[in-house]
Parts: structure tokens; sequence; C-alpha cells
């Protein structure tokens, strides 16, 4: 029955973690309300799981992988949870509540790997993993791109060009329209990555590794590079980063991208138990 109650939890939390993003990049309070009910649901059916299960186990430690995953996504909720009854800081909750659906999200889908039903299932997840963070590649890439751009015209019109100045680069959109585009394409790419990375999850998880799929040095790098542009995004807003800055940002993610792509070469399972 806890694993009924674990999927709930999923769910909610996944709910949760979608809400908190507008509540805090965008100061919502109907988001803000949102989230703090789908998360609060979410932790009480996550506490009945866990107490199910440690029962069922006639024990007061988790005896497995994924109950240790389980266990660990229960205190990461806790945590934030309290620091939000503390500080009433939600935006904590743009990392806690991503990164506790990620680690519940295995351990809910059951009590041995996911197996896929076919070898075509397989391939089909395999495909939309890839489109996924493509795309999520692609737009990071065009924000950048429109950053960078963003400086040549801010560049231009400070040295204020006379009439006999050349005139090739008048086609540059204004400066407004190109800070919209890289603001634009970076959250488009946000859940394009988010969506591959669940997916590369249970690809992971029913690799030679099976539960401890985490200890894929890819696995790692690629959570850090989510958490890297969670931060530029909430960097990018609580500052109001344009300009310059903004294109830093962009590059320094996208470099942090480019090196998890790299680490598929250092990766023992990167083909995720292909032959």
């Amino acid at each position: 029955m806890y694993l009924l109650w674990l999927r709930v939890a999923a769910v909610l939390y996944a709910a949760a973690g979608v809400a908190v993003f507008p509540a805090v990049l965008f100061a919502r309070e109907r988001w803000r309300k949102a989230t703090f009910y789908l998360g609060g649901l979410a932790f009480f059916f996550h506490f009945v799981s866990v107490v199910e299960m440690l029962a069922a186990a006639h024990s007061w430690l988790p005896v497995g992988v994924r109950d240790t995953e389980s266990l660990l996504a229960l205190l990461v909720a806790a945590a934030f949870f309290l620091v939000w009854w503390l500080y009433r800081a939600v935006s904590l909750g743009i990392f806690a509540l991503p990164v506790t659906f990620f680690i519940i999200f295995i351990p809910a889908l059951g009590v041995d790997r996911y197996i896929f039903p076919s070898a075509g299932v397989r391939i089909s997840w395999l495909v939309a993993h890839i489109v996924a963070l493509l795309a999520a590649y692609t737009a990071l890439g065009f924000s950048l791109l429109a950053s960078l751009l963003y400086l040549v015209q801010e560049k231009r019109i400070k040295a204020k060009p006379s009439s006999t100045s050349p005139r090739a680069l008048d086609w540059l959109p204004p400066l407004d329209n190109l800070e919209r585009m890289a603001h634009a394409t970076l959250l488009f790419g946000f859940p394009c990555m988010t969506v591959g990375l669940i997916i590369g999850a249970v690809l992971a998880q029913d690799s030679v590794l099976g539960a401890a799929y985490f200890r894929d040095p890819k696995v790692i790098a690629s959570f850090i590079m989510w958490a890297v542009y969670v931060l530029l995004l909430f960097v990018r807003n609580s500052a109001g980063l344009r300009g310059r800055r903004a294109a830093y940002l962009s590059g320094a993610v996208l470099l942090v991208m480019l090196a998890v792509w790299a680490a598929n070469v250092f990766s023992s399972v990167h083909r995720y138990g292909a032959p």
C-alpha cells in the first residue's frame, strides 16, 4: 500500500514543482498558494508512505536503496517546509520540490527496477529523451545568441553611428526584442531539460546499475546541469539581469551543458545497457 501513497506523493510533488516557478519567478500569489497546498498534500502522503514502508520492513531504518531514496526525499521536503515556515522563503522551493520529485520518481515506479515492456517502447523513450535534451541545448544556444546580439546592438547605440557609418548591422532587432527573445528561449528550454532528465532517469535505472543508477557520473552531472539552469533562471529574474551579465550567465550554463555532453565519453553506462 505504501507504494500507492508514494505514487500519489510523486504526482503532487510534480504539480507543486511546476507551480513554484511562477510563484517565485513572477511573484504570483495564486501559484504560491497552489505550491503550498500541493506540496503539503504531497508531504503528507509521502510521510504516510515512509511510515508504512518502515512498518512493513519491521525496521526503523530503510533496508534498500529505493527505501533510502524515499526517506532522503522526505527529509529534503521536510527541510524545505521548515525553512518556509520559519523564514517564508518560498524561493528555495524551485530547488527543493523538483529535487524531491526526482528522488522519489524511480522508487515510485515499483519495488524492483522498471522494465520496459518491449524494445520498441524503450527506443521510444530513448528518442524522447534525446529530443527533449537537444531542444534544451538549442533553446539555450538561441538564448546565448540573442544575448550576444544584445551586446552588439547596445554597443552600436552607445557609439551613436552617423549617417556615413557602415549599416551592415541595421538588421539587428531592437534591444527590448532581443532581451525578450533571450528570456523566452531560456524559459522554453527549462521544461525540455526537466522532461529529458526524468526520462533519462528511467532509462538509466534500467541499466546494469539498476536502483543505484545515480552512481553514473553522467547522471550526477546532468542533475548539476539542471541545478545550474534553475540558478540561471532565478538570478536572471530576481536580479533583473540584462545585457552583458545575462550573456555571461547564459554562456556559463552552455559551457556546463557541453561539459555534461562530453561526460558521455567517461560514463560507463551512457548507452544505458545497450550493447
